[in-house]
């Protein structure tokens, strides 16, 4: 921790590069007999790579986690651009807040996601854009050629618009859009590292609040959600349904240019790994399925009371970025306590751990 002289700390924030399709998908791929599928892999991978060597510059953030709550009258402020197919960002300024639609249905869905996951953090948490404060949503759209991904920079969203044949356009689900930008949200509160246990809750996280905010703008109960993260971005003929699935982790594709889903639900198949990180892709589907079990064991919108419990924990200032399964389970139990204070919903989050193997006591 450092000071900017003498007045309020400030924390070295590494942003986490991370798109939302796993490294193990495009590996499959860049495998396949069809010259243009694994070509379009490999440039997404290589690409990729590089990105994440940049990203472990450290930036420089404000600690923003006990940030002020949002003013009633906080409002986004985005601003999309067009890569034109080149990886030179942000690229040409194609929309501005407030601005009509246009003819770029690309551009109309990305804007709207912004907004979308700005709305879900300021209703639900009052918390102002991604970092506390009022941070502005930048998003670059038709990034580079086929490219296979979408991610979170550091500083603005970037979409690919895929390969049309596995992947369709990266703006067509605003939960890949919310899970992408809560990783900003990461980057300013808790820092999770991007290794083993830690990374998996960094994913995991950008899976819940990527639900949510797909919830909240559908206005779904828990029970009425799908809890798939990236449905509808499989190009038709894919066998698959989404990228993961929180409720039935390892059930959400099988394919044979894709592979079949490696995510575990409990610690009793956890995938001991050095490639994705140490798995972080893989052992989300651990904390997303008890995070699952816990919003549909309360019922009602997630977003309430399981994801107010998530929120404080990620928030709170006592997670480690170090953190394991069992160390973010516990404050889960504990800030459920502190909380609601009547003991349903601290015995459901412990119940939630149970079921998938993590001790939460």
């Amino acid at each position: 921790m450092t000071t900017n002289g003498g007045f309020e700390p400030v924390i070295r924030r590494t942003p986490v590069f991370c798109g939302i399709v796993p490294p193990h998908i495009l590996d499959h791929l860049a495998q396949h007999e069809d010259q243009a599928l694994s070509d379009s892999a490999l440039r997404t991978l290589q690409h990729d790579s590089a990105a994440r060597t940049r990203r472990r510059i450290t930036a420089v953030r404000t600690l923003t986690a006990g940030a002020a709550p949002a003013a009633p009258d906080a409002t986004p402020h985005r601003t999309i651009y067009d890569a034109g197919h080149g990886t030179d960002l942000p690229g040409t300024e194609v929309r501005a807040e407030g601005s009509e639609p246009g003819q770029d249905a690309t551009v109309n869905r990305a804007y709207a996601g912004l907004g979308a996951t700005f709305e879900l953090y300021l209703k639900a948490y009052e918390r102002n854009s991604i970092d506390g404060n009022g941070l502005p949503l930048n998003a670059s759209v038709h990034y580079d050629v086929n490219y296979d991904n979408a991610f979170w920079n550091g500083d603005q969203m970037v979409f690919g618009d895929g390969d049309g044949e596995i992947f369709t356009d990266f703006t067509s689900s605003v939960d890949v859009i919310g899970h992408e930008l809560t990783h900003g949200v990461t980057q300013y509160t808790a820092n999770l590292e991007y290794y083993g246990q830690s990374g998996a809750l960094n994913e995991s996280v950008s899976d819940v609040f990527g639900s949510l905010i797909k919830q909240y703008s559908l206005g779904q109960t828990a029970d009425q959600a799908d809890w798939l993260i990236g449905e509808g971005l499989l190009a038709p003929g894919v066998h698959g349904v989404a990228l993961r699935s929180m409720k039935a982790p390892g059930t959400a594709y099988d394919d044979t240019r894709l592979g079949k889903d490696p995510q575990p639900a409990t610690m009793q198949h956890y995938v001991r790994t050095s490639r994705d990180n140490g798995g972080v892709h893989i052992n989300s589907g651990i904390p997303n399925h008890a995070f699952y079990l816990l919003a549909t064991a309360l019922g009602g919108n997630a977003w309430d009371r399981a994801g107010q419990i998530w929120y404080d924990v990620l928030t709170g200032g006592e997670l480690r970025s170090d953190a394991d399964f069992a160390d973010f389970a516990k404050l889960t139990v504990a800030a459920a306590k502190a909380r609601y204070q009547t003991g349903e919903e601290s015995e459901a989050a412990l119940k939630a751990w149970a079921q998938v193997g993590v001790q939460a006591t």
